[in-house]
């Protein structure tokens, strides 16, 4: 209560709390609010017979409720990110991107403009895709029997009101999430993932309790106990390379000489790789009407179900694809070594130059691989539950307790070292006590 007390007193931090939460509390009213047009009642059939596994319950989840709301924030952020993953796998391959994201802030700006021009272009393909979808009573290739738009309510201008809905619908969550890095606390983005996945956390285990009684309910309670432990040790868990600088005569004072070390998480990438993953395994299932009657029926039955050997397996591949992917554009262990050789610094026991970037490397592949691992065995717990337990209500449990543990450690992180600049004991450390 005193760190809370101390929280407020601060004009300025207090003013980016608040911001912050109204923020996530217009957010969320955009997930409750329907596309216009659509019939409510036809609405409440498809919200009763969407199942929460596999790929669609992640983007459910990572909606907040708007995919089977048909909210005018349906999409979410899930444009923006897949525009991100683009832009980023792009900047490997065209020069002129590469240039741009050397040339510092002035060159990110631009990188940051054609994501979100790529991010609108996407929306409007997906959009476009959804209103047929759900014009055929079909999320994810679940038929659910409903038509939003029944009788003469299928025409061209409710359709493009819907699309245009959809589209201003996920540019406004793209403002607001940069408005709340700009003016708030934490990343926008996250936490606005966040937000989605905390709000149906209460909602999911109050189905496990009611479908499965209060033996299984508790286990999965010191199951999510377990994971959060399990993930705030890993996701604090680095390794520190030690580096030496020498000391040097400057004028008629000794400078230098000082021992440091380079942090390198053993989660590097955090929960980015089940966010591109699950994006890259959507496609097939929103494009899956264009696709001959096999391909459709290979995809309702390996890309919507969770429980399924193909979907575990590409799903698993693909996070440790983009665990390796991240860290190697997060960590570039050739500018570490550059930068240390000009300062002068060394690794202990290893020569400056090339060998130190092999050794650092070689290190972040080592440390990667753990990291990835853990991520995976999160993310397909909800799998796991459904081979073993046969538990189908819980979708996504460890992929929404890593994503809210991270995001919640990342956000009072920043809050601590702001109230530490003040004076003010954080989060993360006890206050002192007056003798």
């Amino acid at each position: 209560m005193s760190t809370l007390k101390n929280l407020f007193k601060l004009p300025e931090l207090r003013n980016k709390v608040l911001f912050t939460l109204f923020m996530i509390a217009l957010y969320r009213l955009g997930t409750h609010i329907p596309v216009p047009g659509i019939d409510v009642e036809q609405l409440k059939v498809i919200q009763q017979s969407a199942s929460g596994d596999g790929v669609v319950g992640f983007l459910n989840l990572f909606s907040g409720g708007a995919l089977t709301n048909f909210a005018i924030f349906v999409l979410g952020i899930m444009p923006y990110i897949t525009a991100s993953i683009i832009m980023q796998l792009l900047t490997v391959v065209i020069p002129r991107l590469e240039q741009w994201s050397k040339d510092g802030a002035t060159g990110q700006k631009k990188i940051t403009q054609w994501t979100r021009y790529l991010a609108v272009f996407l929306a409007l393909i997906q959009a476009t895709g959804y209103m047929f979808q759900f014009h055929n009573g079909i999320i994810g290739g679940q038929d659910s029997g409903a038509d939003l738009y029944p009788g003469g309510r299928w025409n061209l201008p409710r359709v493009s009101l819907g699309i245009l809905a959809i589209v201003a619908g996920t540019a406004l969550v793209m403002w607001m999430g940069e408005m709340i890095s700009q003016r708030g606390i934490g990343n926008g983005m996250s936490l606005l993932i966040f937000t989605n996945v905390v709000s149906r956390l209460p909602a999911e285990f109050s189905r496990i309790r009611e479908s499965r009684g209060w033996v299984t309910f508790l286990f999965v309670l010191l199951g999510v106990f377990a994971m959060i432990v399990a993930i705030i040790i890993v996701d604090n868990g680095q390794r520190r390379i030690p580096v030496q600088f020498p000391k040097r005569v400057v004028g008629n004072r000794m400078m230098g000489g000082q021992n440091t070390y380079i942090p390198m998480k053993v989660n590097q990438s955090g929960v980015v790789p089940i966010i591109f993953a699950s994006s890259v395994l959507y496609f097939p299932v929103l494009l899956q009407s264009v696709f001959p009657v096999s391909v459709q029926r290979f995809v309702d039955q390996n890309m919507v179900r969770g429980d399924s050997l193909f979907y575990i397996l590409v799903f698993g591949a693909l996070i440790m694809f983009f665990a390796y992917f991240y860290a190697a554009i997060s960590f570039d262990p050739k500018q570490q070594s550059d930068q240390i050789r000009k300062q002068g610094g060394f690794i202990p026991g290893i020569r400056p130059g090339a060998p130190t970037e092999r050794f650092l490397g070689y290190v972040m592949n080592r440390i990667t691989l753990p990291g990835g691992l853990f991520i995976t065995l999160i993310a397909l717990v909800p799998s796991l539950l459904i081979l073993l337990f046969n538990i189908s209500n819980f979708g996504f449990a460890g992929t929404s307790i890593l994503i809210a543990v991270s995001v919640a450690l990342e956000t009072m992180k920043q809050i601590d070292s702001q109230m530490t600049t003040k004076n003010y004991a954080g989060f993360l450390k006890p206050a002192k006590l007056n003798s």
